[in-house]
C-alpha cells in the first residue's frame, strides 16, 4: 500500500478538493503512521500551494476581558474570576491603526483583532471597529476580526469595510463542544459562519487540540470543516494554552505531534487552505515547528502576544524563517478554492 491510500477507502487523486469527508476517512488519515502521514501531506501542499510561502499574521486583542461566555479554556471570561484578566475598553482606533502599521513595518502582511464580547452592538464601539477595518486595509495588509457572533446585517457592514477574514473558530467537534461551552451552542457558531460567508468575507475557523477531546472530535471538527463549500480559507490549529484560573488549567501539555497530526489531517481534508499554527507554538522547539510546515502549515502568527497568552519573539520567528530560506510572501486575500 503506498503512502497516500488509506485502507477500505477509494483512491481519489492526491488532494482532490472534497465536501463529503466522512468522520471515519478522516479519522484513518490521523491516524496514519506518522512518517506516511507527513508525507502524504507534504504531497498535498506542494500540488496547492507554494511551499516557501509562510504568512506572517499579527493578532491585537482590541477589548480585553469581561465577556459573558463560560468558554473553559479562556482567560477572558467573566466567569473564571481567578484568571486575573481585568476588564478593559475597546482600544481607540489611532492606537490600533498604530499598532497594525508597526506590525507592518516588522514584516506582519495580515493584522487580526480580537475583541472580547459575545456579540457586538450595533453603535459606537461597532463603528470604531469598521474604521480599524478601513485603517488597516489603507495600510495595505490583510484585516480579520473576531468579535463572537454576528447578526447578517453587521457581516454586511464588514464586508462594506473592506474586511478580509472573520474568525469564529468551532473549538472542538460537536460531541464534545457542550463539555466546554454553555452559554453558545453549536448552531449558533455555523450560523455566524454562514452569515460571514454569505456577506462575501473570507472564513476563519478552527479549534484547539488537548482540552480533554478524543481524536474521534478533532477528527469530527476537521470534518465540519472540510464539508463546507467551499472550506475556510483560514484553519487555525491551536494547542490549549492552560492559564491558571481556568477550568483546564490543570490539563496536561500537548504532546507535539499531536499538532503535526493536526496541521497534516487539515491540509489533506482543505488542500487550499491557509492552515494556522496559532496558540500553543511557544512551546514548540524549532524542529517541531518545521515538522509542522512540512506537514503543511503556511501561516503563524507573529509578535509577543495571542490576545492575553504569550507568543514567540518575532526576531525568533525571523531567524527561524531565514534559516529555512522561506521568503514572507506578498498581502494577497487567500482563496480556499
Amino acid at each position: 500500500m503506498s503512502a497516500t491510500s488509506l485502507p477500505g477507502s477509494p483512491q481519489p487523486d492526491l488532494g482532490d478538493i472534497r465536501h463529503d469527508w466522512s468522520v471515519a476517512e478522516i479519522r484513518a488519515i490521523h491516524d496514519l503512521p506518522l512518517m506516511d502521514l507527513v508525507f502524504r501531506a507534504a504531497q498535498v501542499h506542494r500540488r496547492h500551494n507554494d511551499p516557501a510561502d509562510i504568512q506572517r499574521a499579527s493578532l491585537l486583542s482590541i477589548k480585553t476581558g469581561g465577556c459573558p461566555e463560560d468558554c473553559a479554556y479562556c482567560p477572558q471570561s467573566a466567569h473564571h474570576k481567578g484568571a486575573g484578566v481585568a476588564r478593559e475598553r475597546l482600544m481607540p482606533v489611532e492606537t490600533v491603526l498604530a499598532e497594525a502599521a508597526a506590525a507592518k513595518a516588522a514584516g506582519a502582511q495580515r493584522f487580526c483583532m480580537g475583541a472580547a464580547w459575545r456579540q457586538p452592538k450595533d453603535g459606537p464601539e461597532f463603528d470604531a471597529v469598521l474604521a480599524m477595518v478601513r485603517g488597516v486595509r489603507g495600510l495595505g495588509m490583510e484585516a480579520c476580526v473576531t468579535l463572537g457572533m454576528l447578526t447578517p446585517s453587521q457581516a454586511g457592514r464588514l464586508a462594506e469595510a473592506g474586511l478580509t477574514s472573520y474568525n469564529h473558530n468551532l473549538d472542538t467537534g460537536p460531541d464534545f463542544y457542550e463539555d466546554i461551552i454553555s452559554t453558545r451552542t453549536y448552531d449558533e457558531r455555523l450560523q455566524t459562519l454562514a452569515n460571514v460567508r454569505e456577506a462575501g468575507i473570507g472564513v476563519c475557523c478552527g479549534g484547539i487540540v488537548g482540552m480533554g477531546e478524543g481524536v474521534t472530535d478533532r477528527a469530527a471538527m476537521l470534518q465540519v470543516l472540510s464539508n463546507h463549500a467551499p472550506h475556510p480559507e483560514s484553519v487555525p490549529i491551536n494547542a490549549l494554552v492552560a492559564v491558571p484560573g481556568t477550568p483546564l488549567e490543570d490539563q496536561p501539555a500537548v504532546d507535539p505531534f499531536d499538532l503535526v497530526r493536526m496541521c497534516a489531517t487539515a491540509r489533506i481534508v482543505m488542500p487550499r487552505s491557509r492552515v494556522r499554527l496559532s496558540a500553543g507554538r511557544k512551546s514548540l522547539t524549532r524542529e517541531a515547528q518545521v515538522l509542522c510546515f512540512l506537514a503543511g502549515a503556511n501561516s503563524i502568527f507573529y509578535g509577543e502576544r495571542l490576545l492575553t497568552t504569550a507568543n514567540n519573539g518575532q526576531d525568533d520567528d525571523a531567524a527561524l524563517l531565514a534559516d529555512l530560506g522561506i521568503r514572507v510572501g506578498e498581502p494577497v486575500r487567500a482563496a480556499a478554492e
